[in-house]
């Protein structure tokens, strides 16, 4: 067993260990997550997952993410995507290491906010990332520390059924993040050795073309296709079409699996184009009625801004998720119809 490898067991196991010894008890999962074809399910049952980013949650003390999934949940969002690598304005809240051994403290942040999504009926997306770094510095950058994160967030919330892995963020793109099939291949088989029925994705930096959606589906194997679609002015009008395609695509390979819009535009980003309230709206419409899985309310710092307030999820131990929202998304908010929850 490589030395890394075998070090990154010892740690998880120890945790493991440690709580046997305490007596602590293996939590009752209520939630559990599922697909079925282009659908998810949660508890058996077809359901459109409504969600929002939530990307350094594990700087939120207890206080303020019970407060911030209350809120979430009043709006009709059923999850959250946090990451287990995220370092952002000074402030490194991973789970996991650069060699993707657990960092106690954040480690059990990750195990609290799943296991109260779990209580409430809602989803968590955990997300690694390498890293290019802006998020922090650069992070599991050899196979054997990637497969290590793997195993040990899949260790930690193994008992939980209401979460799923996304093994690389953006692993398409040519620089620090990159992580080949070959290598996704591995990781998965990895999650499935441990964990056999845990949903894995592994998400892409715009639309995916035909040759990479056959890959992540026959070579990598996963649950879900996690598509980032561009972020311009155009991509709430393109949506629809390229929703049916990828299902086309997919009924054409034997192999349906759900579509699932993890991250689309998002406020602060775009120097060309800061989408407004009724561009929300417009692409969740348009992803819902053309047969997507799932959507999520993007959001994050402000790029153009000197200190990237109003930072949003990317900032979450200063201040509340829904405190930072501006005019145009808590329109957005205020709007949701109760159909579209």
């Amino acid at each position: 067993m490589n030395t890394i490898h075998r070090l990154c067991v010892v740690a998880v196991w120890g945790t493991a260990i440690v709580a046997i010894a305490t007596g602590a008890e293996t939590p009752v999962p209520k939630t559990v997550l599922g697909v079925k074809g282009p659908q998810f399910t949660l508890d058996g049952r077809p359901a459109f997952l409504l969600g929002i980013s939530y990307y350094g949650g594990l700087a939120a003390d207890a206080a303020a993410l019970r407060t911030d999934l209350d809120q979430a949940q009043r709006h009709g969002f059923q999850w959250i995507r946090v990451w287990a690598t995220w370092a952002a304005f000074g402030n490194d809240v991973s789970a996991v290491d650069g060699e993707g051994r657990p960092r106690p403290e954040h480690l059990d942040r990750l195990r609290r906010l799943v296991a109260e999504c779990d209580a409430r009926g809602m989803v968590v997306d955990v997300t690694l990332s390498r890293g290019n770094g802006v998020t922090g510095p650069p992070r599991l950058k050899s196979p054997i520390a990637h497969r290590c994160a793997v195993e040990t967030i899949v260790r930690a919330l193994q008992p939980h059924r209401n979460w799923y892995l996304d093994l690389s963020n953006e692993r398409n793109i040519a620089d620090q993040r990159h992580t080949s099939f070959a290598e996704l291949k591995e990781l998965r088989a990895a999650v499935r050795k441990l964990d056999p029925p845990r949903l894995v994705t592994a998400s892409h930096a715009g639309d995916i073309g035909a040759e990479d959606l056959r890959a992540y589906l026959v070579e990598a194997g996963v649950d879900l296709l996690s598509p980032h679609r561009p972020r311009d002015a155009a991509s709430p009008g393109e949506t629809a079409a390229k929703t049916r395609d990828y299902l086309a695509q997919m009924k054409a390979l034997g192999r349906v699996v759900p579509v699932h819009y993890q991250e689309p535009f998002r406020r602060g980003f775009n120097a060309k184009w800061e989408p407004a309230a009724a561009d929300f709206a417009a692409d969740l419409k348009a992803a819902r009625a053309a047969g997507a899985a799932g959507w999520c309310f993007h959001n994050g710092d402000q790029r153009r801004a000197a200190d990237g307030r109003p930072r949003r999820s990317f900032d979450l131990g200063r201040q509340r998720l829904f405190e930072q929202l501006d005019d145009e998304e808590q329109g957005f908010l205020a709007d949701l119809r109760p159909g579209e929850k």
